[in-house]
């Protein structure tokens, strides 16, 4: 499965390249591949390129929506944010990497759920974090 079967992101936006395995509604392995060209690089840090924290965070919630909307209950609808809890940021990610993405999906209902993601480089934690998210109508 493409990501952008799934999801509404686009590039930019769109950080899940891979879905590598999925099981609809309850988890998500994928990948964020680094290639170097990515915008935010040429700002974050100049001389010292690192992916920012919360678009590692936001790669995770990413396959979380491709875990809930892989569900056919939920497949017309759209996670949004709700909040994170226990963002910790481990190692730093740079240019060339791969980022290692596994998420699971905790309490889901027909209108919020939670999940627990994390995101490894190599074997290595890079991030993890607590993420809760709302369902709406795909509508507007």
């Amino acid at each position: 499965m493409r990501p952008d079967d799934v999801l509404p992101h686009r590039p930019p936006f769109l950080f899940v390249d891979e879905v590598v395995s999925v099981e609809p509604g309850p988890s998500a392995v994928g990948r964020w591949h680094l290639r170097g060209d990515e915008p935010f690089f040429s700002g974050h840090f100049p001389g010292r390129p690192t992916v920012p924290g919360v678009l590692m965070v936001e790669a995770l919630a990413q396959l979380g929506g491709v875990a809930v909307l892989a569900d056919p209950r939920y497949a017309d609808r759209l996670p949004l944010f709700g909040g994170v809890d226990r963002a910790r940021f481990r190692r730093q990610v740079v240019p060339g990497e791969t980022l290692e993405l596994e998420v699971s999906v905790g309490r889901l209902s027909a209108r919020a759920g939670t999940g627990h993601g994390r995101a490894h480089v190599g074997g290595a934690l890079a991030c993890e974090a607590d993420l809760m998210f709302v369902l709406v109508d795909r509508g507007r």
